[in-house]
């Protein structure tokens, strides 16, 4: 029997700042050990509660049985940026981020930038598929986690 989850995309709302953190922290721990989360668990999800949902630019990727993603967004003078974009891990390769990149493209518009690190070849590669271009590459010491990383834009 072939179940079909209903996928839907809204604005994040408070209630969603825990599950939000849970991708967040496991995303992380999972797919760049490399990179230190520099923040205590209890920091970062008061971080998500306080600081990024409320900023208004949050969506999140819903399923009937919950969130399991999300993106965050931000814009400047000349760019808009993607600052988050996380998959629950049981769900990566299902077309998730593709809605959630989607979505981040209709609302911001183009130029859009984001950051990742070096190292993550396989968020490298998502985003190439989708037309980013690798612009500039750092040693690090700009970043929380001192991490080099890459700066991509669209288109």
């Amino acid at each position: 029997m072939c179940l079909i989850m209903r996928t839907t995309l809204r604005k994040a709302t408070l209630d969603d700042s825990e599950r939000i953190a849970d991708i967040y922290l496991a995303s992380r721990r999972r797919y760049i050990p490399y990179a230190p989360i520099v923040h205590t668990d209890a920091e970062v999800r008061l971080w998500i509660k306080t600081k990024l949902i409320p900023s208004g630019l949050v969506t999140v990727v819903f399923r009937d049985d919950g969130v399991k993603g999300f993106v965050a967004l931000s814009q400047d003078d000349t760019h808009g940026w993607i600052d988050h974009l996380y998959l629950d891990p049981s769900v990566v390769g299902q077309g998730l981020g593709t809605l959630l990149l989607a979505e981040a493209k209709k609302i911001l518009g183009s130029p859009i930038r984001l950051y990742t690190f070096q190292r993550n070849e396989d968020a490298r590669r998502f985003y190439r598929r989708y037309g980013f271009r690798e612009i500039e590459f750092s040693d690090g010491t700009s970043n929380e986690e001192r991490t080099p990383d890459v700066l991509l834009e669209w288109p």
